[in-house]
C-alpha cells in the first residue's frame, strides 16, 4: 500500500506555476490577431537566430516546475503515475503559454521554446525519480521529521521562497515588502480622472531616506523574521543553531548575487558596509540566543517583529538611486525574471505576517 505524507512540494509547485505563467505573459500587452492560428508556431520552420541564454532559461526555468510536481507526486503516494503527472502539466502549460503568446505584440511565439520547456519538465522529473531511486526522499521525510513539527509545511515554502524574493533589488538589504510609495502611486493612476481621486489620502511631506540607526533596526528585522519563521516550526533545541548558521549564509549569499547582477561582478560586495556586518552579526547574536523558544512563542515574537518592521520599512522613499537601479532589471535578458521577483519582493513580508497570524491564532499545530 503506498504511502501518503504531507508535502511542501506541492505549494512550492503551484507557486512556481504562476511565476513561470507571469514570466511567459510579461508584460500583458498589447494583444493583437496576427491572422494566423493560435498553433501556428508549432508547424513554423525552426528559429533562425537564437541566444544562448534562450536555450539555457528555457530549460531551466522549466526543470523546478517538473521536479516539484514529480516529487509531491510520489510524496503524496502516485509513485505509479508520477512521471505523468509531472510531465503532462508541464508540457500543457508550455503549449498553452506559447499559444498565448501569438497574441502579444513584445513576445514570439517558438516551437523551440516549447520543446526545451518540455526538456526542462523532463529533467526535473528525471532529477526526482534519481533522488527517489537513491534513497534521499527518505532522507529528507527523516530529517523532516525530526527536526519539524508536523504542520510545517507553509512556513517551509515561505523560506523556500524567501531567497528568492532576494533577488529583487531593495532600498536597503533584506528589505523586502517596501510597497507604500509605490502603491500611492499606482492607485493615483487608476483613479486618475475619476470623482474617486479626491477621496485618496495624500501625505503632507514626501517619504525621506532612513537615517542609518533605523537601517539597521530594519536589517536587523528583516533577517530575524525568517529566522523567527523557522524557529515557529523546529523544535527547539540546538539543531537550530545550524538553522541560524545557513539562513545567514543563504541571506547573504543571494543579496551579493543581487549586487552582482545589478551592477557587476566588481561591485557584488558594495552592499557589506561596517555598518551592515554589525546588523547581521546582531541577527545572528539574537537568533542564537532566542533558540530555545517554544514554536508558538517565535510565531508570536515573528509578528510583532513583522508589525515593527512593515512600519518602518515603508516609512520611507525609494530615491532616485533605487529607480535607476530598477531601470537597469528592466531592460534586456532581466525583462522576463523583473515583475516575478518583484513580485515576490513585495509580497514576501505579508504572506508571512498572514502565516503566522494563522499559527498564533491556533489554526497550525505547533507540537
Amino acid at each position: 500500500m503506498e504511502t501518503t505524507h504531507k508535502t511542501a512540494a506541492w505549494p512550492l509547485a503551484l507557486v512556481y506555476l504562476g511565476l513561470i505563467v507571469y514570466a511567459s505573459l510579461y508584460p500583458f500587452g498589447p494583444w493583437r490577431d496576427q491572422g494566423v492560428t493560435v498553433w501556428s508556431f508549432l508547424t513554423a520552420p525552426w528559429p533562425k537566430y537564437w541566444t544562448a541564454f534562450d536555450v539555457v532559461s528555457n530549460v531551466l526555468g522549466y526543470i523546478p516546475l517538473g521536479f516539484l510536481l514529480a516529487l509531491s507526486a510520489l510524496r503524496t503516494g502516485r509513485t505509479r503515475h508520477f512521471f505523468w503527472l509531472a510531465l503532462l502539466p508541464g508540457t500543457l502549460l508550455s503549449l498553452g503559454l506559447e499559444s498565448c503568446q501569438v497574441y502579444l505584440a513584445h513576445r514570439v511565439a517558438s516551437n523551440l521554446d516549447f520543446v526545451l520547456n518540455g526538456a526542462g519538465t523532463l529533467a526535473g522529473c528525471l532529477f526526482a525519480w534519481g533522488l527517489e531511486k537513491l534513497g534521499w526522499l527518505q532522507r529528507w521525510a527523516r530529517f523532516r521529521a525530526s527536526w519539524f513539527v508536523e504542520e510545517a509545511r507553509g512556513a517551509l515554502v515561505l523560506m523556500a521562497l524567501w531567497p528568492l524574493a532576494l533577488l529583487f533589488p531593495t532600498t536597503l538589504p533584506f528589505g523586502l515588502g517596501q510597497v507604500l510609495e509605490r502603491l500611492e502611486v499606482a492607485l493615483a493612476q487608476l483613479l486618475q480622472d475619476s470623482a474617486f481621486l479626491v477621496w485618496l489620502p495624500v501625505r503632507d511631506v514626501e517619504l525621506q531616506p532612513m537615517l542609518p540607526l533605523t537601517q539597521a533596526a530594519c536589517v536587523v528585522l528583516a533577517l530575524l523574521i525568517p529566522g523567527l519563521l523557522g524557529y515557529g516550526v523546529m523544535r527547539p533545541g540546538v539543531r537550530r543553531l545550524w538553522f541560524v548558521f545557513w539562513l545567514l549564509a543563504v541571506g547573504v549569499g543571494v543579496t551579493t548575487l543581487s549586487a552582482a547582477l545589478s551592477f557587476g561582478p566588481e561591485h557584488a560586495w558594495a552592499w557589506v558596509t561596517a555598518p551592515m556586518k554589525n546588523a547581521v552579526f546582531t541577527t545572528g547574536v539574537l537568533l542564537v540566543a532566542l533558540v530555545w523558544l517554544t514554536p508558538r512563542a517565535a510565531a508570536a515574537l515573528a509578528v510583532l517583529a513583522l508589525g515593527v518592521y512593515l512600519s518602518l520599512i515603508n516609512q520611507s522613499g525609494n530615491g532616485p538611486y533605487f529607480e535607476q537601479t530598477l531601470f537597469l532589471w528592466e531592460q534586456g535578458q532581466f525583462i522576463r525574471f523583473h515583475g516575478v521577483a518583484q513580485w515576490l519582493g513585495w509580497l514576501w513580508p505579508f504572506a508571512c505576517l498572514a502565516y503566522l497570524l494563522g499559527r498564533v491564532g491556533g489554526h497550525e499545530r505547533s507540537t
